[in-house]
Parts: structure tokens; sequence; C-alpha cells
């Protein structure tokens, strides 16, 4: 009964070990890609990235997803959330973006950005958060 007790330690003792294992190296890949952007154009127009290794190749894969000549990236984030507000019933109209250490935060500053634009029906447009890590 002892040696079977103690095979039964062992055992659980390895797999929490390979649990931990590997947990440390998902947090660390998770750390490691922890980079966003937000790029916004005219009528709604937006592209967005996350998880990216750094804010400029978010950068670039959000203003290569942005359709139109005036896309600009308006937010880079890391480790953080981004959110863009536009008019429901007037997508060229006011509109705003906002970014925040929680997704709430980053929707709320949007909504007040784009109702100080001008919006009046404002919404959600899109939203992301990268990896925290």
């Amino acid at each position: 009964m002892t040696a079977c007790w103690t095979s039964a330690m062992r055992a659980l003792v390895a797999a929490t070990l390979l649990l931990a294992t590997a947990t440390l190296m998902l947090v660390a890949v998770n750390t490691a890609r922890a980079a966003g952007a937000l790029a916004v154009g005219k009528c709604g127009a937006y592209g967005q990235a996350y998880d990216f290794s750094n804010p400029k190749a978010a950068s670039r894969s959000a203003l290569g997803k942005c359709e139109g000549k005036s896309c600009r990236i308006v937010i880079t984030t890391r480790h953080a959330c981004a959110a863009l507000a536009v008019d429901g019933t007037h997508p060229c109209g006011g509109h705003g973006w906002g970014k925040g250490s929680r997704l709430g935060v980053a929707e709320n500053a949007a909504l007040r950005s784009c109702y100080k634009d001008g919006g009046h029906n404002c919404m959600i447009r899109t939203f992301f958060c990268d990896a925290k890590g």
C-alpha cells in the first residue's frame, strides 16, 4: 500500500509540474504578443490589429485593413483595450475612440468622444483587447 501511495504521489507531482510549466509558457507567449492598433478613416472605415509583437507591426496591419486613403492610426495599445464608436444613424458624422486598461473603460471613452464630436446615436463599431499577460 505504501508503494502504491508513493507512485500515485509521484504521478501527481509530475502532472502538477507539467501543468505549471505549460501555464508559464502560455503566459510568456501572450505577454510577448501584447500590442495593438486602431486605424480610423472617413464614414466609419476602420482597421484593427491586436496581439502583435510590437505597436509598429500592429499599426501596419491596422492600416492595411482600413479602407480609404484617409485612414490614420489613432490608438496604439500595449496590454490594453481600444474601442471605436460611430453615430449609428450618420456614419459619416460624429465618431470617437477610446483606450483603457479594461474593455468597459475603452468603450465608455469612445462613446463620450463620439458624442463630443457631434454624434447623436453613438454606438460601438468595434473593440479589442490585446493580451494582458
